[in-house]
């Protein structure tokens, strides 16, 4: 009786920390008053502390997209949008980007047009080129539906 008890103990265990590894979300929302199609000249402000390399990754992603992203230093008053993100990173074995959350702002007033979320745990990952072509792109998915 007390080896059917460690066995299923143990397949209980293995189940729900087995679980916790395979973890995927992907999310985004639009503001009801947002109009993404108008968006012409965007900013992407880089976290402080940052290497940059999702900046750029951001910056890439919204120029394929046919917008055009300029540097900090343009003032908010000549962009259509700020777009802001917060990175999370993770160790597995290796780094990697667990989860990243990006932001359409408007310049003047700061006020979220839009947010897309990715999370991928170890076994779902994705390499952040991918992780940021996904948030992203729902982000104007989320759009296209809205209209």
């Amino acid at each position: 009786m007390k080896r059917v008890i460690r066995l299923l103990f143990a397949a209980v265990a293995v189940s729900i920390f087995a679980s916790g590894c395979a973890v995927n979300r992907a999310t985004a929302t639009v503001d009801p008053s947002a109009n993404l199609d108008k968006l012409r000249v965007v900013q992407v402000k880089k976290l402080g502390g940052e290497d940059g390399t999702v900046q750029e990754l951001i910056t890439g992603n919204l120029r394929k997209r046919g917008l055009e992203v300029v540097d900090a230093s343009k003032p908010p008053e000549q962009v259509d949008a700020v777009v802001t993100y917060v990175d999370k990173w993770w160790w597995d074995i290796t780094m990697y980007l667990m989860e990243l959350t990006v932001t359409v702002r408007d310049p003047k007033s700061d006020f979220p047009l839009a947010t897309g979320n990715s999370l991928h745990t170890s076994l779902t990952r994705l390499s952040p080129p991918e992780m940021v072509d996904e948030v992203v792109g729902n982000i104007f998915k989320a759009s296209e539906k809205q209209k």
